[in-house]
């Protein structure tokens, strides 16, 4: 059986209060969908609220894995860690671009794609965009207030 991954795009100002959805929304993808593999960065609060609901969930499901895929080389050997890894190629990127560069690379490598996006413009809504253009299964877990 072949692995299914999961990635996220969200505003780096998402709310907390999505942190419930977030949580059901993995759960059922992991239960119902066969998802064992999750891929997040590490900017913003989406991505730490994503990585904080899938240390949880290792918990429970040991058989999932998560890792924060990093744009740019640690500064301090510390801020890596287990669960962290830098995809190969990306050092060879320009700064400025290394981002979107790591969203590619955790876009192709995912089969669902869980967002929260508010708007049209900007990072988290531009790879949505591309998630759905590639024909990969997006979930948006903003709702409008």
């Amino acid at each position: 059986m072949q692995e299914k991954g999961c990635t996220f795009f969200g505003h780096r100002d998402s709310p907390p209060s999505i942190r419930p959805q977030l949580k059901a929304l993995l759960m059922e993808l992991v239960e119902r969908q066969g998802v064992t593999t999750f891929y997040v960065g590490n900017h913003g609060a989406f991505d730490a609220m994503a990585a904080g609901v899938l240390r949880e969930l290792k918990l429970l499901y040991p058989e999932i894995s998560y890792t924060v895929v990093l744009a740019y080389m640690p500064r301090r050997p510390e801020d890596g860690g287990p669960h962290t890894m830098l995809p190969e190629g990306v050092e060879k990127v320009p700064k400025r671009y290394a981002i979107c560069w790591r969203n590619r690379w955790m876009l192709g490598h995912a089969d669902y794609v869980v967002t929260y996006v508010a708007h049209s413009w900007g990072g988290a809504a531009r790879f949505a965009n591309e998630a759905r253009k590639q024909g990969k299964t997006v979930y948006n877990l903003w709702r409008e207030e």
